[in-house]
């Protein structure tokens, strides 16, 4: 048992840095290359069809609205993101994505769907759904530690 949970730990840590530098290879050696990976995340934050306001996006990306303004200031320089302020409470700042931001949003989208699609092949329908269950136990177990640790509690 010592020895799976340690080949677990190993492969989870593997895994976490290859998904980043997989996104960041990409990024830098593709059309994006002047995107980095945690602008992609805001993009990705953002979304393709509504308009949020700032706060909700920093809500999602667990930064505050001050970090955020850095972050859609050079995407909207870049011509990613445009900013509207409401027109029913002209203190509320919507952010939503240009054409050029959708293009990269379906990208990164691809990227990360070509990437699952190769991980399932070769798996059985019932493989598929127990991989489903792992992670989505290991996201709950991540979101509950996470909280507690925002919360100020101690890791045990």
């Amino acid at each position: 048992m010592k020895e799976n949970l340690s080949a677990v730990n190993e492969l989870f840590s593997s895994i976490f840095n290859d998904i980043l530098n997989i996104e960041e290879k990409v990024l830098k050696n593709g059309v994006f290359k002047d995107i980095s990976v945690t602008e992609a995340h805001t993009i990705a934050a953002i979304g393709m069809y509504e308009p949020k306001n700032m706060s909700d996006v920093a809500k999602r990306l667990d930064i505050t609205v001050g970090t955020l303004t850095v972050a859609i200031n050079n995407l909207v320089k870049k011509d990613y993101v445009k900013r509207e302020r409401c027109i029913k409470d002209r203190r509320v700042v919507n952010i939503s994505l240009t054409k050029k931001g959708r293009v990269f949003y379906r990208f990164h989208d691809k990227v990360h769907s070509d990437m699952i699609k190769e991980i399932i092949i070769g798996l059985s329908e019932q493989e598929v759904s127990v991989l489903n269950e792992v992670l989505a136990n290991l996201s709950r177990y991540l979101i509950e530690k996470y909280n507690n640790l925002k919360r100020g509690e101690a890791y045990v």
